[in-house]
C-alpha cells in the first residue's frame, strides 16, 4: 500500500482531489480553545465538548501516522442560474423576492454520498494491504480539525474566509478523511496565497469575519440559519437579506472562485424546487410537500421550522408585496406556520414589509428599490442600516 495507488483509487471512485498529511500536532491545532473561550461557536456546545479529541487525530486514532484528505468540488453550473465562469457582481444576486440556499445544500446530503466513497476507500485500501491497520473515515461529522489536515495535505490553504481554497479549483470543496495507523508518503503542505486582498472580510454583511482566518460563528448568516435552533437576533434580520439556508457571500468573492471549477456530479446538482425559487412559492408550500423537498438533502439539519423562520425573514427582507399577503394568511393547517418561534418571525417580516410600504410605495406595486436586492455599502453593513 503506497500514497500513489490510494489517490488513484480515491479519484477513481469520484473525489476531484486526494492528498496525504501526516498525523503530527500542527500549530493551527491550537488556535480552536482561545476560539471557543472568545464564545465564537455560540450553541455549538458539542465542539467544546470534543474539544481534546479535536486537538490532534492521534486521540481519535491511537496510533495514527497519516491522514488520507480528499477533497470534493460542488460547484454546478444550473446553481441559482447563474454561470459559475462569469464575475460574482452582488450578494444577493439581484433577485431579492427569490431564495438564496447554500450552494452545498442544493443537491443530495453530501454526508451519504461521500460516506459511501470513503467506505469503499477504506474497504480497498483493507483488501489490498499487506499488513494489518486501524483507522476511521469521516464526513464533516468527526472530531477532525480538517482544514488543517487539507493544508498539510498540499489540497489548499486556509484562507482568510476560514475556508479551504485550492489555487486551480477554489474554495467550494467538500472534505472528507481517512485517519490511519499506516505510514503513507505526506504532500507538501499548500502555501497561503490570499496576500492582501480582504473582499471577504469586506463583504460579509454581519462582520462574521472578525479578523483573517477568524469567523465569529454567533454573527455567521450560516450559523444563523442554520445552527441557531431559536429567534435570530433582530440586529441581523435585515443583513441575512434572501438567505433561507447557508450563505456563500465570502466565497462568491473570492476571487479564487471567480472562475472556480464546476462539477457535473450528479448528486451535487441543484434539486428541482431549490434553484432559487420564489420566496412566496416556498412559503406557500405545505408542511408535507416541504419535508419531501427537503428529504435526503443536508437542509433538513435547520429542521422545517427553522427554514419557516428563514424565509419569514427573507420575505420581510424582500419588499414583495404579494407575499405581505400570504403571510397574512393564518396557516393554522400547517404546524410549522404556528409555531410561537416562527409566527414571531413571522410578525417581524409583516411589521418590514408595511414600513417599506408606508415609506415610498403606496401605488401597491412591489417595492421599486427591491429589485436590486438589499445593497450592501463596501465597509459590509447594510445601506439602510447601521452595521450590526
Amino acid at each position: 500500500m503506497d500514497a500513489a495507488r490510494v489517490k488513484a483509487k480515491a479519484i477513481e471512485l469520484g473525489f476531484d482531489l486526494c492528498g496525504i498529511a501526516p498525523a503530527d500536532s500542527f500549530p493551527e491545532l491550537t488556535f480552536l480553545d482561545e476560539w471557543l473561550a472568545r464564545g465564537y461557536a455560540g450553541e455549538m456546545a458539542w465542539m467544546a465538548r470534543n474539544a481534546d479529541r479535536r486537538a490532534d487525530v492521534r486521540n481519535v486514532v491511537r496510533g495514527a501516522r497519516s491522514v488520507i484528505v480528499m477533497g470534493s468540488i460542488y460547484n454546478t453550473e444550473s446553481e441559482y442560474g447563474d454561470d459559475p465562469t462569469q464575475p460574482f457582481e452582488s450578494p444577493h444576486h439581484r433577485t431579492p423576492t427569490r431564495a438564496k440556499i447554500a450552494r452545498y445544500a442544493l443537491g443530495d446530503d453530501y454526508h451519504d454520498v461521500l460516506e459511501s466513497r470513503l467506505e469503499a476507500l477504506l474497504a480497498w485500501m483493507r483488501a489490498e494491504s499487506s499488513e494489518p491497520f486501524e483507522a476511521r473515515a469521516y464526513v464533516d461529522t468527526g472530531p477532525v480539525q480538517e482544514r488543517v489536515y487539507a493544508q498539510y495535505a498540499g489540497i489548499g490553504w486556509i484562507g482568510k474566509n476560514t475556508c479551504l481554497i485550492n489555487a486551480e479549483h477554489g474554495s467550494f470543496l467538500f472534505l472528507a478523511e481517512i485517519i490511519t495507523t499506516l505510514a503513507l508518503d505526506a504532500d507538501t503542505q499548500a502555501l497561503e496565497q490570499c496576500g492582501s486582498c480582504r473582499r471577504c472580510l469586506d463583504a460579509c454583511p454581519t462582520g462574521a469575519l472578525v479578523d483573517a482566518g477568524v469567523l465569529d460563528s454567533t454573527r455567521c448568516i450560516s450559523y444563523l440559519t442554520i445552527e441557531l435552533r431559536g429567534s435570530i437576533p433582530e440586529e441581523y434580520r435585515p443583513a441575512i437579506g434572501n438567505h433561507v439556508y447557508g450563505c456563500d457571500i465570502c466565497q462568491d468573492v473570492c476571487p479564487h472562485n471567480q472562475p472556480g471549477s464546476v462539477s457535473s456530479d450528479a448528486p451535487w446538482q441543484a434539486r428541482s424546487g431549490l434553484d432559487l425559487p420564489r420566496l412566496i412559492d416556498l412559503w406557500q408550500r405545505p408542511d408535507a410537500d416541504l419535508r419531501k423537498l427537503l428529504k435526503g438533502s443536508a437542509m433538513t439539519r435547520a429542521k422545517l421550522t427553522g427554514l419557516r423562520r428563514n424565509i419569514a425573514v427573507a420575505i420581510g427582507n424582500s419588499g414583495d408585496a404579494e407575499a405581505l399577503a400570504a403571510l397574512q394568511a393564518k396557516g393554522d393547517d400547517q404546524p410549522s406556520v404556528a409555531d410561537p418561534m416562527v409566527a414571531e418571525h413571522v410578525q417581524w417580516a409583516r411589521q418590514a414589509l408595511r414600513s417599506v410600504h408606508v415609506r415610498g410605495c403606496s401605488d401597491s406595486s412591489p417595492v421599486d428599490a427591491a429589485d436590486d436586492g438589499p445593497q450592501l455599502r463596501q465597509d459590509g453593513g447594510p445601506a439602510d442600516r447601521l452595521h450590526r
